[in-house]
This record gives structure tokens, C-alpha cells and sequence, in this order.
């Protein structure tokens, strides 16, 4: 895990604010990033890691932000078939699976 990613998850525990961390633990066919990859996305909706970018990301980072607000951890599945990534602009084809975990 990446420095800039462990010091904002301790800045969140430090002052006891939730965020959601997102591992991809999983990809298919032909994605941005490969398992092990994270982000973590805060309350506000700022973010720190990647996983991939476009519309993929931004996709996983609305569901982080529902998860939040539930403050419930979840599976998701991130679906960059050929028609659908198409019609979203996205260009790799593949399957993502994430674990978007509350901490």
C-alpha cells in the first residue's frame, strides 16, 4: 500500500471519520489495473490511489459513497463489456471486481 494512502487512513482514524477503502480483488479480461490495486475515497469526496480512472472510477466512487453512507462494506462489480464501455467511453472491455471496505 502506497505512503500518501496509510497517512490519510490514519488522518481518518485520528479523527474518527469513516472512509471507504477500495481493493480491487479481482479483473477479468482487459482492465486499467490489476487486483491488489486501491483507493480510498472520503466522506467528502475527495480521494487518494487509483484504480484505473474514467468512468470505471467514477462509478466505483458514487457506490463508495452510498457504502459510506450505510456504513456498510460490499462486493462490486464493475462491468467494461464492450457495449456498455462503449456507451460510457470506457476503453478496456473487462470486469472488475472491488471490495469497497468501510474503515
Amino acid at each position: 500500500m502506497d505512503r500518501d494512502l496509510l497517512e490519510y487512513i490514519c488522518e481518518c482514524q485520528s479523527k474518527g471519520e469513516n472512509a471507504a477503502l477500495v481493493t480491487i480483488v479481482e479483473t477479468r479480461g482487459s482492465t486499467p489495473r490489476k487486483a491488489g490495486s486501491k483507493m480510498l475515497i472520503l466522506p467528502d469526496g475527495r480521494s487518494c490511489g487509483t484504480i484505473g480512472g474514467g468512468c470505471g472510477e467514477a462509478e466505483v466512487r458514487r457506490q463508495a459513497l452510498t457504502a459510506l453512507d450505510n456504513k456498510q462494506s460490499q462486493m462490486y462489480t464493475v462491468r467494461m463489456l464492450n457495449d456498455v464501455a462503449a456507451d460510457e467511453g470506457m476503453v478496456c472491455g473487462g470486469i472488475m471486481e472491488v471490495f469497497i471496505q468501510i474503515i
